[in-house]
């Protein structure tokens, strides 16, 4: 490492990165309901991706369960910002909760699309990925029409009844590139495959994304913060890899960083994920700091200025 004074060290900030609109939506919901209704809030599955924003909200009185026949009759419960199956607002009717509905509205529009071509009797190849919430919900608008689709293997596999009646929705997470290989490879064996009204993948993982790739041709290690369990924060560690970052790591906090990795390195990229808030990344930019990397440049790939209304039920 001795000749590493004589390199200049810099950090490469991505710009857009962190909170989404859909996120800021969902985590507000949580927020006002815990004010307007008092502690305990219930929410079924949690509420964003990160393991930090569950864990600020359970000390507030929030109470993650998996399902909603964990919520004692008559409580509020909040649907989760990833969207639900149509059979879980029944059972909470049923049971009596007070629902609130933080469904990202990018998520909703997806499920409309699902209901729609379902009605109009296609078969509808969901691009994701196996057992992720959004997939689960989505599917449930149309369980008999649905063909989940994981990656160019997954359409290699999948069979439909009338090649000539589909069409391709995607959950809004994923890698653009990767998903666009996906569509070219199911094209080629359904030539009649018609494509969404509009592109499924959500502006912000779109955004995320290609600001990730500005900063990854110029960087020997990229930092991406964001929880395990983040579809979009795993794809922005796989897009800066793709882009010609030397390597990149997933973490959660600043904790989770390992010295050696920015042996030799002159250059670190770093970024977050959609449902990361900003205090994450101010931690591992005062950790890369202390390591002498102080000079912090923030590079703009996308502007970025979507909001969303809350949910209609916390509306004045």
């Amino acid at each position: 490492m001795g000749s590493m004074s004589e390199t200049h060290r810099r950090v490469l900030l991505a710009k857009p990165r962190g909170y989404c609109a859909g996120v800021d939506r969902a985590v507000q919901a949580v927020e006002l309901a815990l004010e307007r209704f008092g502690a305990p809030v219930y929410v079924r599955k949690q509420i964003v991706h990160n393991t930090h924003v569950v864990g600020e909200l359970e000390k507030r009185g929030a109470i993650f369960v998996e399902e909603t026949d964990e919520v004692p009759e008559g409580n509020v419960v909040v649907f989760s910002a990833h969207g639900i199956a149509p059979q879980v607002r029944e059972a909470a009717e049923k049971q009596g909760l007070k629902a609130i509905d933080a469904t990202c509205p990018l998520v909703t529009k997806v499920h409309n699309e699902a209901r729609r071509f379902a009605a109009n009797d296609y078969d509808i190849f969901l691009i994701g990925h196996e057992g992720h919430e959004e997939v689960i919900g989505t599917t449930g608008e149309a369980p008999a029409r649905v063909r989940l689709v994981d990656g160019i293997e997954g359409a290699a596999k999948v069979d439909v009844r009338d090649p000539e009646k589909v069409v391709w929705l995607s959950q809004t997470t994923l890698s653009v590139d990767e998903t666009v290989q996906t569509v070219s490879a199911l094209k080629e064996r359904f030539p009649q495959l018609i494509d969404p009204p509009s592109d499924d993948i959500c502006y912000a993982t779109q955004n995320r994304q290609a600001a990730v790739k500005v900063i990854a041709k110029d960087a020997d290690v990229v930092i991406v913060v964001g929880s395990r369990n983040s579809s979009n924060s795993v794809r922005l560690v796989e897009v800066a890899k793709d882009a010609g970052a030397s390597t990149a790591f997933l973490v959660d906090n600043a904790d989770e960083m390992d010295e050696n990795w920015l042996d030799g390195a002159s250059t670190v990229g770093v970024t977050s994920g959609a449902s990361v808030p900003e205090v994450l990344v101010n931690g591992v930019l005062g950790k890369l700091a202390r390591l002498g990397f102080a000079d912090v440049e923030e590079v703009e790939a996308v502007k970025e200025k979507m909001s969303f209304q809350l949910p209609r039920e916390l509306r004045k």
